[in-house]
C-alpha cells in the first residue's frame, strides 16, 4: 500500500501558508473599502482550516523521510492541490469564476505560465490582482521555498525533489540542499526587490510595479490590465528586458556567487553563453526585418523587438506589441525561440537552452559517424564527458516533447478550435510561454473564447510543462505504485 502521510503533511503545511498569505490581498481590499476582501477572508479560512487537518491527520509521519517515488508524488501534488485552493478567491468573490476558468487562471500563475482566462483587469478589485501577482512569485519560487522551510522538517536534505524538477547544480557546489534553498530565496527576493524599485523609478504605480515586478522574475508574465506592458512602454521595456534576462538565467549560478565563487561560474557556463547569443541573434533578425518592412522610429523598432522576444524566449509572456502584427517571419522567430526557452535551473520553462544543446551535439555526432564511421565521437559539455546515462533520457525527453505536443495539438483541433489558434495554444501552454497567437486567442486578448475541453487540455499542458514530461509520465506507470 502507497504510504502517502509525509506527502500530505507537507501538503498540509502549504496550505495553511497559502491560507495565510491570503490575507494580504485581503488587507489591501479592506483598506481601499473594496467588500471583495471578504472572499479572500473566506477562502483564507478554507485554506487554512483544510491544511491544519490533512497535516495533523498525517502528522505520525512526522520523522518518516521521503523516498523518490514519495518525492514525485509530492512534487505533482503541489502543481495539482495548491491551485485548487488558490482559485477559491476567484470563485467565491470578483471576478466569480467558473470552476474551469479559476482552476485554469491559478495553474496559469503558479506554473509562471501566464495565460489569462480574466478580461477586464484594470477594472479588477486590486487585491485580485495582487493576488495572480502573487501566485506568480510563489510559482517561481516554488522548489526553493519547499526545500527549505517543509523537507528540512522531513529530515530530507532536499535533493530528491530538486531532481524531480529537473533541478540541475552542475556539481556540488554547497553540502546541504538546505543551503542552496536558503540562498536561492535570498537571491530570488533580491532580485524581485531590485525590479520592484527599478519599474517605480520608470514611472510605474506601486501596485503595477510590484505585480510586475513578481511576474517578471518568475517568469511569469501575469499583468496588472488587459493591456499588459504595452500600457508602460519605454523605459520600462529595457528595465523588463534586463531583469527576464537574470531571472531565466540559471540561479545555481547566482547561488555559487553568492558562496564565493565570484561570477566566474556564470558567464564561464556554456549555456549562458549560448543563451546570450540566441537572444542577440533572434533580436537582430526580427529588427533587420522591421528595419525593411516598417516605417516605425529606429529606436522603437529595437525595443519592442528586444523586450518582445527576450520575453517569450524566456517564457515570461509579457507583450507590449503585437508581434503577430510584424509579419510571418518574426511570428516564426517567435515561435522557435518559444520552443527553446530558458536556461535550465531558472523558472524558465519549455525544452531549455541545456537541452537543446546536448540534442545539437548528440546530432552532430551521429552525422559524423555515417561518413567518418572509423572516428570515436566524444559528446562534451563544459569539458565534461556526457554519457549515454545522461543523452538517453535527455533525447527520450525532447522526443516526448515534440510527441505530446503533436498530441495535444490534434485533441484541441478536434474540440473545434481553428488550426493556427490550437498549435500556438499548445506552444504556450506546453512551453508554459504564456503569449497569446492565433484567431481564437486574438478575438478576445485571452483564453476566454477557448472552449472548456480545450481549457483542461491546456491545463493539463502546463502542468506537464512545469513538472517536466517524464516526471508525469512516471506518474501513470503501475509499478511506480508498487511500494
Amino acid at each position: 500500500m502507497a504510504e502517502l502521510r509525509p506527502v500530505g503533511y507537507i501538503l498540509g503545511l502549504l496550505l495553511i501558508s497559502f491560507g495565510v498569505l491570503m490575507l494580504l490581498p485581503m488587507l489591501l481590499d479592506q483598506v481601499r473599502g473594496d467588500a471583495n476582501g471578504l472572499a479572500f477572508l473566506e477562502a483564507a479560512i478554507q485554506t487554512v482550516l483544510f491544511g491544519l487537518l490533512l497535516s495533523t491527520s498525517c502528522r505520525n509521519s512526522l520523522h518518516d523521510t521521503l523516498t523518490i517515488r514519495q518525492a514525485f508524488v509530492l512534487t505533482a501534488g503541489i502543481w495539482t492541490v495548491l491551485p485548487l485552493f488558490c482559485a477559491l478567491p476567484f470563485i467565491e468573490g470578483a471576478p466569480k469564476a467558473a470552476f474551469t476558468d479559476a482552476y485554469f487562471e491559478t495553474v496559469s500563475g503558479l506554473t509562471t505560465t501566464g495565460s489569462s482566462v480574466f478580461n477586464g483587469l484594470q477594472d479588477m478589485p486590486r487585491g485580485v490582482i495582487l493576488w495572480r501577482g502573487m501566485l506568480n512569485w510563489l510559482g517561481g519560487l516554488g522548489i526553493a521555498f519547499v526545500a527549505m522551510i517543509f523537507l528540512p522538517v522531513m529530515r530530507v536534505g532536499g535533493m530528491q525533489f530538486f531532481r524531480t524538477e529537473g533541478f540541475d547544480t552542475m556539481g556540488k557546489i554547497l553540502p546541504r540542499a538546505g543551503d542552496i534553498a536558503r540562498m536561492l530565496v535570498v537571491f530570488y527576493t533580491g532580485l524581485t526587490g531590485a525590479a520592484f524599485l527599478s519599474y517605480v523609478l520608470t514611472g510605474m504605480p506601486w501596485l503595477h510595479a510590484l505585480v510586475h515586478a513578481f511576474a517578471t522574475i518568475s517568469t511569469g508574465g501575469f499583468s496588472t490590465s488587459d493591456d499588459g506592458f504595452g500600457a508602460f512602454s519605454g523605459a520600462a521595456e529595457y528595465v523588463g528586458s534586463v531583469f527576464i534576462i537574470l531571472a531565466s538565467l540559471p540561479y545555481i549560478r547566482f547561488v555559487q556567487a553568492m558562496s564565493g565563487h565570484g561570477l566566474k561560474p556564470l558567464y564561464k557556463d556554456e549555456q549562458v553563453r549560448a543563451y546570450l547569443r540566441w537572444i542577440a541573434t533572434a533580436v537582430g533578425l526580427v529588427v533587420l526585418y522591421r528595419l525593411f518592412t516598417s516605417s516605425e522610429p529606429v529606436e522603437t523598432i529595437f525595443r519592442q523587438s528586444l523586450f518582445n522576444l527576450i520575453s517569450i524566449f524566456s517564457g515570461t509572456g509579457f507583450g507590449s506589441a503585437d508581434v503577430s502584427k510584424w509579419g510571418e517571419f518574426p511570428v516564426m522567430i517567435a515561435f522557435m525561440v518559444g520552443m527553446i526557452g530558458g536556461c535550465t535551473s531558472s523558472s524558465a520553462a519549455a525544452i531549455s537552452v541545456f537541452r537543446w544543446q546536448l540534442t545539437l551535439k548528440a546530432i552532430r555526432a551521429q552525422i559524423t559517424r555515417l561518413h567518418l564511421p572509423h572516428i570515436q565521437q566524444t559528446i562534451r559539455y563544459e569539458g565534461r564527458t556526457v554519457g549515454n546515462d545522461i543523452l538517453d533520457p535527455l533525447i527520450l525527453y525532447v522526443t516526448g516533447y515534440i510527441l505530446t505536443m503533436g498530441v495535444m495539438i490534434m485533441l484541441l483541433d478536434m474540440t473545434g478550435t481553428d488550426a493556427e489558434s490550437a498549435i500556438f495554444a499548445v506552444w504556450t501552454s506546453l512551453g508554459n510561454v504564456g503569449y497569446g497567437f492565433g484567431r481564437t486567442y486574438e478575438a478576445a486578448g485571452s483564453m476566454i473564447n477557448y472552449s472548456t475541453f480545450a481549457k483542461w487540455i491546456m491545463i493539463i499542458a502546463m502542468l506537464m510543462g512545469r513538472l517536466g514530461l517524464l516526471s508525469v509520465f512516471v506518474l501513470v506507470l503501475p509499478r511506480f505504485w508498487r511500494w
